[in-house]
């Protein structure tokens, strides 16, 4: 079977293009140049977003500030998204900067690796409560705080993943909070659209990531995806970077409340078809 290369959305519309000029938008979750967050951002910029970005920590601020440099931002700020006023100041950075805000990405989880492991049964209840906290209500107060600024209308992102909706291996409380999170996508839609702001989720299939890797099991869990998908291979940053493109963007003007799916269509599977040999 001849194995198609997945084609970036840089090289779909030329290269670098200015089909983002003007449009200003804060990442949030770019922990290192192999994050999702930092496909997405590194695809908006090829195409001429001005973005800003967030860190939580100084260890995360050292990666972060040359990867912001690299596609010429100066807008690097502090968040702890665990705090009100810290994701109000990070909103109001872009604000003050800008005058106005036209997306927003959220790429931000967290839950103790060690409660990721074994039942979900087992998940305590301040592990449960940090793990919502971080990857769901973050994403709805960033909305809460950034709907005043998108005063043309805008786009907000987050980032979900297929164990929100089936049971995944050691993905336990993770899949309970981003199963709150899509849902969280939809109020949100439903409470914002009149003003023209648009609210969806990007459900990615399983990439090597520094979050990733904290699963148990991630490798048994990446090479399944390839095997069953349709296409037969997992997705890359540029993937998702395509489809935040589209979805921060103009061409999805009338997108709102949905997930869409970037897993190389691993979601349609039901029952894998039994091997058979190829060509």
């Amino acid at each position: 079977m001849n194995e198609q290369k997945p084609t970036d959305a840089a090289s779909l519309l030329g290269g670098k293009s200015k089909f983002m000029h003007g449009k200003r938008g804060l990442i949030m979750g770019v922990a290192n140049d192999h994050s999702i967050a930092w496909g997405i951002a590194s695809t908006l910029a090829a195409h001429g977003a001005e973005l800003a970005f967030t860190y939580q920590n100084d260890a995360i601020e050292r990666r972060v500030r040359p990867l912001a440099e690299d596609v010429g931002s100066s807008i690097v700020v502090p968040c702890d998204v665990e705090n009100e006023d810290s994701i109000a100041a990070a909103v109001g950075a872009c604000a003050d900067a800008w005058g106005s805000i036209d997306f927003v990405v959220h790429a931000i989880a967290y839950s103790d690796k060690q409660e990721l492991k074994g039942k979900y049964v087992q998940t305590t209840r301040d592990n449960f409560r940090r793990t919502m906290d971080v990857s769901c209500y973050s994403f709805t107060s960033l909305a809460r705080h950034a709907a005043p600024h998108m005063i043309n209308g805008g786009s907000m992102v987050a980032l979900s993943f297929y164990g929100a909706e089936k049971v995944v291996p050691n993905y336990n409380v993770m899949g309970v909070a981003k199963a709150a999170l899509e849902a969280s996508v939809r109020y949100l839609a439903s409470d914002l659209g009149p003003d023209n702001i648009r609210v969806n989720a990007i459900s990615a299939g399983p990439m090597r990531t520094l979050a990733g890797s904290a699963i148990a099991g991630s490798r048994h869990i990446y090479k399944w995806n390839e095997q069953q998908a349709p296409l037969r291979r997992n997705v890359q940053l540029d993937d998702i970077g395509g489809s935040a493109l589209y979805l921060c963007s103009d061409l999805s003007l009338s997108v709102t409340g949905s997930v869409q799916y970037v897993d190389s269509g691993y979601n349609i599977i039901g029952v894998p078809f039994p091997k058979t040999d190829e060509a």
